[in-house]
């Protein structure tokens, strides 16, 4: 099987390296699983490093139940994000190329900046005692298997599908807004803009009930990967759309009002 997985890598690879897509292993082979998926994703990780990539947190993809059955996925995955990914906002305003891509769409999501290891159990906010700030983000995905025909193990090969990301003005957590954000997470909502045009509405709890409940689904994931580093602190995470994904073009400027739950607003331009 590591031969096969092997050749999977190199497929992806070049699909990576020359924006040319390619079938989904899964579609060519029943017996790719998720956990093959990973194990492709690993070799993928070693790729990139070998590059000179460096890793700065995580994005976790499909935690948005309500666009599973849409998609043929039935769980979340996850990957890295890269210093050669990601981009900070200047004050509200992000800027990302889509040069490279692949059917590029993009996703409204609620990013945290990691002080320290996740403590366990699932109390909101003693997790939130290990975050040091949430901030809006735009996450553009993208996908090496033409018309987005994939499964989940395909997508956990694949990066999570992760392209780029834009990561908007930070809100300091701490005891001042802790027991709010604990309260406003899994409820408030987010209103997607394209231009001045509304696109589509979401909610907090479309993603596996809160973005905090998306942040335990990856610790407790990663405690069952002891191939890949648990989070820690210095590390951002993206947990997910909040609305579907949408296709999306250079020239096209994209914000999100994140509603009640206070976050700066966020806007991105996107360019070739």
């Amino acid at each position: 099987m590591s031969v096969a997985l092997d050749a999977i890598a190199r497929d992806l690879q070049r699909a990576y390296a020359t924006s040319v897509q390619i079938e989904a292993p899964s579609l060519r082979d029943d017996a790719f699983d998720v956990r093959a998926g990973y194990a492709v994703l690993e070799r993928m990780h070693a790729w990139r490093l070998g590059q000179g990539w460096r890793p700065v947190g995580r994005k976790i993809g499909f935690t948005n139940v309500t666009i599973w059955e849409r998609y043929g996925v039935d769980r979340p995955m996850w990957s890295h994000v890269w210093d050669t990914t990601v981009r900070r906002a200047d004050g509200h305003d992000a800027s990302l190329s889509l040069a490279g891509l692949m059917e590029p769409r993009i996703e409204p999501e609620v990013v945290f900046g990691l002080a320290s290891e996740l403590p366990g159990g699932d109390d909101p906010e003693r997790l939130l005692d290990a975050i040091d700030w949430i901030a809006p983000g735009f996450e553009i995905v993208h996908s090496p298997f033409p018309g987005w025909r994939f499964g989940a193990a395909d997508c956990a090969a694949a990066f999570g599908l992760h392209g780029r990301l834009a990561v908007g003005a930070p809100l300091a957590v701490g005891p001042h807004n802790r027991t709010r954000l604990a309260a406003a997470l899994p409820t408030f909502g987010v209103t997607l803009f394209r231009g001045a045009e509304p696109v589509e509405t979401g909610r907090g709890s479309n993603v596996l009930g809160s973005p905090l409940r998306a942040l335990m689904h990856l610790r407790d994931l990663l405690a069952t990967q002891p191939q890949f580093p648990a989070l820690a602190g210095g590390e951002i995470v993206t947990t997910g759309t909040i609305t579907d994904a949408w296709p999306c073009r250079p020239g096209e400027t994209w914000r999100a009002d994140y509603g009640e739950l206070g976050l700066p607003p966020g806007r991105v331009t996107l360019h070739g």
